[in-house]
């Protein structure tokens, strides 16, 4: 039994964006497919696909490179951990890097990023920062 699905997920895309992966495969979920979602959304990966496959579904991941073979996520850590949940209000939020990262919150209106949960004005769970 896997203690925190999440972290092991970015752990996943930490370790294949470190031996440059094309892509990762990860295993599905609802909040993993959110937080692929948001990835794609804010341009940190070209595209992410649900895998059929026994005895588990996957979530694969097209991991994205610059045109000279840099990284697009440098870094990706993740911030509420099952021991300590850390919320935050849209007004707390503040930008990762000056913009150029992003926070993914799963708030009530879905998995969204710190961009998004400042424009809509709803607060949430901080699941990682990316960057």
């Amino acid at each position: 039994m896997m203690t925190d699905p999440i972290a092991d997920m970015l752990t996943r895309i930490r370790n294949a964006v470190r031996v440059e992966r094309t892509f990762v495969d990860v295993p599905a979920s609802r909040v993993k497919r959110g937080i692929a979602d948001v990835l794609k959304r804010e341009g940190f990966i070209w595209d992410w696909q649900e895998v059929e496959a026994e005895p588990v579904a996957h979530l694969r991941l097209e991991l994205k490179y610059g045109s000279n073979g840099e990284r697009v996520i440098q870094t990706i850590r993740r911030m509420s951990k099952p021991g300590r949940r850390l919320y935050t209000r849209s007004k707390e939020l503040k930008p990762v890097l000056g913009g150029l990262g992003i926070s993914i919150i799963s708030s009530s209106k879905g998995v969204i990023s710190d961009r998004e949960a400042r424009r809509d004005n709803v607060g949430g769970e901080v699941l990682c920062e990316v960057s």
